[in-house]
């Protein structure tokens, strides 16, 4: 099994609402639809190229710090 890492969010009362509505029509957890919510979020923004530039610009630049 994979590590887990626990992280604390801040929601909107209409944002929790919603969460809790989806996870109740579900039947999953809430720590579940956020678990999948973020990995679908990952994966469309890794695809994205616009977000691929800025990745690599980010790299770029750390590794320019790095040889100094």
């Amino acid at each position: 099994m994979k590590s887990v890492k626990a992280m604390t969010i801040r929601l909107t009362q209409d944002q929790s609402d919603a969460l809790e509505t989806m996870a109740t029509v579900e039947n999953r957890p809430v720590s579940e639809i956020i678990r999948a919510a973020i990995t679908q979020h990952v994966e469309t923004r890794t695809k994205d190229p616009a977000f691929q530039v800025g990745l690599r610009e980010r790299i770029n630049r750390a590794e320019r710090l790095l040889k100094k």
